[in-house]
């Protein structure tokens, strides 16, 4: 996600739009925009299933990755597309895409690739912004944005079961305003606790992490945060159960702080304590990274040193098997010179929203012996692969169907699945 110091201006250039992203019916503070039509949009699929053929899915080139289905950003009324999770019902195993964009978070039930249906949305709870996030606890997503006094909405996914006459506008279930904007919002399932981070500079947390109990879902509390270590731009907080047997089932927060990577035991929410930081050479800005499975790796991405430095796609691999003292493993090149943004590991793949190179999937497997190759990819932005910031802002790699969903800041939403 483009930190906002230098993405100010980019904004206006790629957003093609008016700064409220054409929403003309001002939201109150539970983000319901009274009902307008015309700032939902119609969840219309402008391609659907094309089978990857001689390295093209209809005009995106591809490697390994059928196109499912894809619905533009005008199909939600936005602007532009920015963070996506997912979803699984497990009443019914029902899957939703759960599609970021400047003006709100779409729904869109998946489970039919041939007949998705786009059940809604939930506007913004202030105004438009580039930056939105959300993650998901059980069966509650919570959504953060750069909004001036946005806070952190939370609406309970459930109601998507029953949605008569979609696509509907629909109401946040609680609003936490015990922050005002945020970059990014981390959660630890296991342990029910949500951490937005990227806050006002000024806070009590020099824009660090907030911590906010959400076991109560439709009741967040904050109890305290975290700032030693500065602004945090984007982390993983995990119940840690990897190789340094002196933090097993520890609460670990692994930071993405702009020019370091800061890790901190966060099990002590009135104590929290910090374990180390860490460079690298040619640091950018140092964006957002993940954990292999087995907590051994971390693996990151530098949002700004393709552009300063001149690089391919670079991917930093680091070793976590010491928490009190991490060294750099191996760093991967992609083929391109685009910029990589948000990673996500799942098993021995690494999947990586590269921006205008689109979605790469990385093979990870033996990533002991610093051996990391590209193995697929669905491009999405078919335009080029330079350095820039149009392209895919994430994706989510996570159904148990092993759909794949993308979210293209210019092209919308993106249904992948390996090709048979």
């Amino acid at each position: 996600m483009v930190r906002p110091q230098i993405a100010i201006v980019l904004a206006f250039i790629f957003l093609g739009c008016s700064s409220d992203g054409g929403n003309d019916t001002p939201p109150d503070d539970n983000g319901n925009n009274g009902g307008n039509s015309s700032n939902i949009g119609t969840g219309e699929v402008v391609r659907s299933a094309t089978p990857c053929a001689s390295g093209m899915a209809s005009i995106f080139p591809c490697d390994g990755y059928d196109l499912l289905f894809q619905m533009e950003i005008s199909a939600f009324a936005g602007a532009a597309g920015n963070d996506i999770w997912g979803w699984t019902d497990t009443a019914n195993n029902r899957e939703y895409a759960l599609v970021g964009l400047d003006n709100g978070t779409a729904f869109v039930d998946i489970t039919d690739e041939d007949d998705p249906t786009y059940l809604g949305k939930l506007p913004t709870a202030t105004s438009a912004s580039t930056w939105r996030d959300l993650k998901v606890y059980g069966n509650h997503v919570f959504i953060v944005s750069e909004a001036p006094g946005h806070g952190m909405q939370v609406f309970d996914l459930t109601r998507l079961r029953n949605v008569q006459n979609p696509p509907q506008v629909f109401e946040a279930d609680a609003r936490y305003t015990g922050i005002g904007n945020a970059h990014n919002i981390v959660i630890n399932e296991e342990m029910g606790f949500a951490y937005p981070v990227g806050t006002a500079r000024n806070d009590a947390f020099n824009g660090g992490v907030h911590f906010i109990n959400i076991q109560d879902p439709t009741s967040p509390i904050g109890v305290g945060g975290y700032g030693a270590n500065g602004y945090t731009h984007d982390a993983q907080v995990v119940t840690y159960q990897g190789p340094d047997t002196q933090y097993t089932g520890r609460e670990i927060f692994v930071g993405a702080n702009e020019n370091q990577i800061a890790i901190a035991d966060f099990t002590d929410k009135d104590n929290p304590t910090e374990i180390a930081t860490l460079g690298y050479t040619n640091i950018g800005y140092t964006h957002q990274g993940w954990f292999t499975e087995d907590h051994r790796y971390f693996i990151l991405g530098d949002e700004l040193d393709e552009t300063d430095f001149g690089f391919n796609s670079r991917t930093l691999i680091f070793d976590f098997s010491d928490l009190d003292d991490p060294v750099l493993h191996t760093t991967y090149l992609g083929p391109t010179g685009a910029i990589d943004h948000n990673g996500y590991v799942l098993g021995d793949e690494f999947y990586l929203a590269n921006y205008t190179a689109g979605m790469r999937v990385l093979d990870i497997s033996d990533i002991e012996n610093a051996i990391i190759t590209e193995k697929a990819f669905f491009d999405t932005f078919p335009a080029n692969n330079t350095a820039g910031f149009n392209g895919v802002w994430s994706v989510y790699p996570y159904f148990e169907s092993g759909k794949i969903i993308i979210n293209d800041s210019n092209n919308g939403l993106f249904v992948v699945q390996k090709s048979n």
